[in-house]
């Protein structure tokens, strides 16, 4: 494998995870949640707040508010402060960048964290206030947001390389259960595959349980170095490699592969590794069409092979080839931009042997990716990170 080009995020620790439990709907606010969430980073680290000097943030529903009034809000003064809303991207995208900063010596501590509050009004408002293409060209006309543009993507993608609803489901079915073992996930039920494919239509060929479920929460962890890691005795994982991509593959005329295929090999370059070393992935799971495309675009297959990939592996954290092992997003809830966080946290845990009882054995690499910002026919953001081991 060529090697990558790109100055490596050696001696940066990403420790503490934090996961701010989710509720259905709110009456908080995203900055109650985001406040929170460096409470907890406090507690957990033993670092004072005002050591805290970075901070990187996502929330759709902080506005009008942008990460600095943040810092007033919450008595922070970071000399370093970067505001991410790429959504299901902002995890990778925050810790590259958090990451970049302690390396230059712009911040010791970095405080990366994503949250949002849904009150009862609210998952209609962010639709309808999304972005001017939303506001303008298909809200109006009666979009129903995410559901209806993924059944257009997922009716395309099983057209074009004859996936079945089954395929989709074992992905929803396996992170159900991997759910059961996480006390974080909102839905505590087992899921079968016959109730998968009994459960209501939502937008043909969507169906209910390939939906997250908006709701309340924040997600969040630290980044520093790890000679600080080490000093405060934290728990931490490294960096082995990231990517992000933006408007991958416009000329597409229905989304079918993400920017994920565009900066692979720059991925396992830096990380020094080949897709089967990989002991884990989160994968951005809005909806399972695009778990899939994940699968094929990171080359764990090739392209129109994941309905196959699918139906041979076990997804759980007990499988094969463990995928979302906190239950996802599909299965945990999606507190906003906090669905961008949800694989990140739960690899630092994985990794540092804090999963609990679904501990992925042995593992030692772990993939998280991102995926965000939805147009009508595709998502502008990917990200890919690979987190290893301290000491590996």
């Amino acid at each position: 494998m060529s090697k990558s080009r790109r100055m490596s995020y050696e001696g940066v620790a990403v420790a503490v995870p934090v996961t701010v439990p989710y509720v259905r709907y709110s009456t908080h606010t995203a900055h109650w949640f985001i406040g929170q969430a460096l409470a907890a980073l406090v507690r957990e680290s033993g670092i004072p707040k005002n050591e805290i000097d970075g901070l990187c943030l996502s929330s759709f529903s902080l506005a009008p508010d942008t990460a600095v009034g943040v810092t007033q809000h919450l008595g922070l003064s970071p000399r370093w402060l970067d505001h991410v809303p790429t959504g299901g991207a902002s995890g990778v995208m925050c810790l590259r960048r958090a990451a970049r900063a302690v390396q230059a010596g712009d911040a010791d501590v970095v405080a990366c964290v994503a949250a949002d509050t849904n009150h009862v009004d609210s998952f209609r408002q962010t639709l309808g206030a999304f972005s001017n293409f939303s506001r303008d060209a298909t809200y109006p006309y009666g979009s129903g947001g995410p559901n209806s543009i993924f059944a257009f993507i997922t009716a395309n993608y099983m057209r074009t390389y004859g996936a079945k609803r089954e395929d989709f489901g074992r992905i929803a079915v396996d992170q159900r259960t991997n759910a059961l073992a996480n006390p974080n996930a909102l839905f505590k039920k087992g899921l079968t595959l016959d109730e998968y494919m009994a459960a209501r239509p939502i937008s043909d060929p969507i169906h209910l349980f390939d939906c997250v479920m908006p709701c309340a929460g924040a997600e969040a962890f630290l980044v520093m170095s790890e000679e600080k890691a080490r000093d405060l005795g934290l728990p931490h994982v490294v960096i082995r490699g990231a990517i992000e991509r933006h408007n991958a593959f416009a000329e597409d005329p229905v989304m079918v592969q993400g920017g994920w295929r565009m900066d692979r090999g720059d991925l396992y370059a830096q990380a020094g590794i080949q897709p089967k070393d990989v002991d884990l992935i989160q994968t951005y799971d809005d909806y399972p069409v695009i778990v899939m495309m994940q699968f094929e675009d990171l080359g764990f297959c090739e392209k129109g092979e994941g309905p196959a990939f699918v139906r041979e592996h076990g997804l759980t954290y007990a499988g094969s080839f463990p995928n979302n092992t906190s239950g996802g997003q599909l299965s945990v809830g999606q507190a906003g931009a906090a669905g961008g966080f949800l694989g990140m946290t739960e690899t630092i845990r994985q990794l540092t042997d804090q999963a609990e009882q679904r501990a992925v054995k042995d593992a030692q690499l772990g993939m998280v990716c991102g995926f965000g910002m939805v147009t009508y026919d595709r998502c502008l953001c990917t990200g890919a990170v690979i987190l290893g081991r301290s000491g590996q």
